[in-house]
């Protein structure tokens, strides 16, 4: 089957100072509680199911529905790992924590019945637009945006502009907004502008757009060159990354090495506890290459299973900060 019904997840952040997502105004196919994405197939919301085997196309109230999964991007388009779970007649719902997805701002996934059928949502939804098949018959497909960046008084990133009281709008916008121009307003403050947001750890682009005029943060260092010849700022967001040895409670000294530290033999030392052996570093996001040196001796972490080379000939335990 070469359509696919394409759901783009979109949340704003209403809840100031809350440190939850909060889902601004209802729409199909989903809500946001909490931290967490509740994937919401309701059958009432269509009308045709289409075989995926054969394309045939059957009316939806005359469907046995067995279960239903959701299945997409973020789970490699499985059939049956993404089991929903039936609320009453109508309504079949999946839960899943927002953090366990990758910092995507688009999500391709749809809705399988009984593991062969698709949903196509009729045209009457309002968050739909037409798309077109290879013969082209219209379908229509929902469309929403995911945004992992949200407002919060507690928030991980603070952005300052100095001056522009006489401005009448200042956002801010970025990598981690995919650059909307409307969503993160600024606060007015005395001397300036302000606005703290939780970021996931990483390098972030960003600019402050004053009155419809765009501007990179004067104030910070940090930058690179645009594609329009232009400078972006760059804010670095880091976050606390355990690693910890397992047993070995005889040794003597335990260093902890990796990419993030030059693969230094003395500059990372681990601190004996009841488990074993445990050091906390702060890392921005990404994948970190690292071993152990326990009394000198070189050794991966015999507790993750996560390896790969690193094009030298070494293999390297794999760890992943997000």
């Amino acid at each position: 089957m070469r359509i696919k019904v394409v759901y783009i997840l979109f949340f704003l952040l209403a809840q100031m100072g809350s440190g939850l997502y909060a889902q601004e105004s209802k729409v199909k196919g989903y809500r946001i509680e909490g931290n967490e994405i509740v994937f919401t197939f309701d059958k009432r919301d269509y009308e045709k199911v289409t075989d995926e085997k054969n394309q045939e196309r059957m009316d939806f109230d005359d469907f046995d529905i067995k279960n239903v999964v959701v299945s997409g991007q973020f789970n490699l388009w499985s059939r049956d790992a993404w089991k929903m779970k039936k609320v009453n007649e109508n309504i079949y719902e999946l839960r899943k924590k927002i953090v366990d997805f990758k910092d995507n701002f688009e999500w391709e996934f749809k809705f399988v019945i009984n593991n062969n059928y698709w949903a196509e949502p009729s045209k009457d939804v309002a968050n739909i637009t037409p798309a077109t098949e290879e013969n082209g018959k219209a379908l229509y497909v929902y469309n929403l945006t995911l945004i992992s960046a949200y407002p919060s008084k507690d928030g991980n990133a603070t952005f300052h502009l100095k001056g522009y009281e006489d401005a009448k709008e200042v956002i801010v916008t970025g990598s981690f907004n995919k650059w909307d121009r409307k969503l993160f307003k600024m606060n007015k403050t005395d001397g300036g502008w302000e606005l703290k947001l939780e970021l996931r750890p990483g390098i972030h682009q960003y600019k402050f757009i004053v009155d419809g005029h765009w501007m990179h943060d004067s104030n910070n260092k940090m930058k690179v060159k645009n594609e329009y010849h232009e400078y972006n700022s760059l804010i670095e967001i880091k976050t606390d990354a355990i690693f910890t040895l397992f047993n070995f409670h005889d040794a003597k000294k335990v260093m902890l090495a990796g990419d993030f530290n030059g693969w230094s033999e003395s500059n990372c030392e681990m601190i004996k506890s009841n488990k074993g052996w445990t050091q906390t570093i702060q890392l921005t996001g990404g994948k970190y290459h690292y071993k152990f040196i326990v009394d000198g001796q070189w050794i991966l972490d015999p507790n993750n299973t996560v390896k790969e080379y690193d094009g030298k000939g070494h293999i390297n335990s794999v760890k992943m900060v997000r």
